[in-house]
């Protein structure tokens, strides 16, 4: 019946709508009426609905949307309030932060103060949901791994837009708001420090980000290629092993050299994706506050070879007898 199944076709099965599990006593009702979408079903759960949100969630969304307005509105006003120029040049537009000037005063709205206002909603916004996040684990009985997982791309985060501004004694220190902006910001950011490349823990960064894109890849695969043998039904092939986990735990093991198990791989897939922004976080707070220069940092610990001096060194024409100062 399943041998038509490829890596680009699925089954959806389709059963009676289920609103959920029992909420607790003082909760938020669920709202929507549940449907299905068969768009939806062909990436995940067909259902659609009902959504609980809850105050947490109601609260986060609210300074969500404040802090999208302010972005939004102050990128809008920097082209003259023009929708066409709006939508063209969006990717380029920005938010900026307070210059250095201001240190970490509070300057006027239009020199940095919008950036500073969105910013405390954005970061309401997403401590809000990350509460949201923890207490559905704790009323659904389950553990609170996606809460904690969610908090290491947070830590990321407020190193980069909080955390090191306030060390470095200047909100100028962090991120604008804006697509390719931001992306700007983190080229001359690295030029600045010497190259990101040659931070250790951004190489550690790199290397987990990469591993956890490799084991994810791997484990749906893996999954996909004993889903003739009902592997997708993973949670009961943990305590009652049948041909789909031993098939798949005979692969890895002749093919990785160590055997995976359903519940192994995932704790693997965890923490290398935690570790991604973990890591990548603790290179950055480290950039200026500790390290000035990453390169020169890396010839000293022997990290990165020393280039040899092929050129006569470079004269400052200011120091030339004669020149203009």
């Amino acid at each position: 019946m399943a041998e038509y199944q490829n890596i680009f076709t699925r089954v959806q099965v389709r059963s009676p709508v289920y609103p959920g599990v029992p909420l607790p006593r003082g909760s938020w009702g669920r709202l929507g009426k549940p449907n299905f979408s068969y768009l939806l079903g062909v990436i995940g759960d067909a259902q659609v609905g009902p959504i609980y949100l809850g105050w947490f969630g109601m609260a986060s969304l609210i300074c969500g949307f404040i802090a999208i307005e302010i972005i939004g509105l102050n990128m809008w006003a920097s082209v003259n309030w023009d929708p066409i120029q709006f939508v063209r040049q969006l990717p380029w537009l920005a938010l900026e932060p307070p210059s250095p000037a201001y240190g970490l005063s509070l300057p006027p709205l239009a020199e940095g103060g919008w950036w500073l206002m969105a910013g405390f909603f954005l970061t309401a916004s997403i401590l809000l949901w990350w509460i949201r996040t923890y207490r559905r684990a704790l009323d659904l009985g389950m553990g609170t791994h996606v809460a904690w997982a969610f908090a290491s791309a947070i830590w990321l985060y407020l190193v980069l837009g909080f955390i090191r501004p306030l060390l470095m004694g200047s909100w100028s220190e962090a991120v604008p708001f804006g697509i390719f902006p931001h992306l700007d910001w983190t080229a001359a950011f690295s030029i600045r420090y010497g190259n990101l490349f040659y931070n250790p823990f951004h190489a550690l960064s790199i290397v987990f980000l990469y591993g956890s894109t490799l084991l994810f890849a791997m484990h749906g695969a893996t999954i996909l290629a004993v889903g003739r043998f009902g592997g997708e039904r993973e949670v009961e092939q943990i305590v009652d092993r049948g041909t789909a986990l031993e098939r798949a735990a005979l692969f890895w093991r002749w093919t990785m050299g160590f055997n995976a198990t359903m519940e192994s791989i995932h704790r693997w897939a965890w923490w290398f994706a935690v570790l991604t922004t973990l890591t990548g976080g603790i290179g950055i707070l480290l950039t200026g506050t500790v390290v000035d220069n990453w390169y020169l940092w890396a010839i000293k610990h022997d990290f990165a070879p020393m280039y040899p001096q092929t050129m006569p060194p470079a004269i400052d024409p200011a120091l030339v007898p004669g020149g203009v100062r």
